[in-house]
């Protein structure tokens, strides 16, 4: 599963987990973005649907770093 961030070098593993519900995934840095203000990751749309119904269109979430640690 694939995101993008503005600043994330490429392959950058992410753990990401949707604070309403707990669902946890790992997703790879592969593009740039999110272009709007407040965002800090777009997740591809399979990911997004293992955290959250795509429907809603945005989640709240956190992230950490998994790979590489810093």
């Amino acid at each position: 599963m694939t995101a993008a961030h503005k600043t994330l070098p490429f392959g950058t593993i992410v753990r990401v987990t949707n604070l309403e519900n707990g669902k946890t995934i790992e997703v790879t840095i592969n593009d740039r973005g999110p272009y709007v203000e407040g965002y800090v990751l777009d997740l591809s749309k399979v990911a997004f649907q293992m955290l959250g119904r795509l429907s809603t269109g945005v989640l709240s979430v956190e992230y950490e770093i998994v790979y590489p640690t810093e």
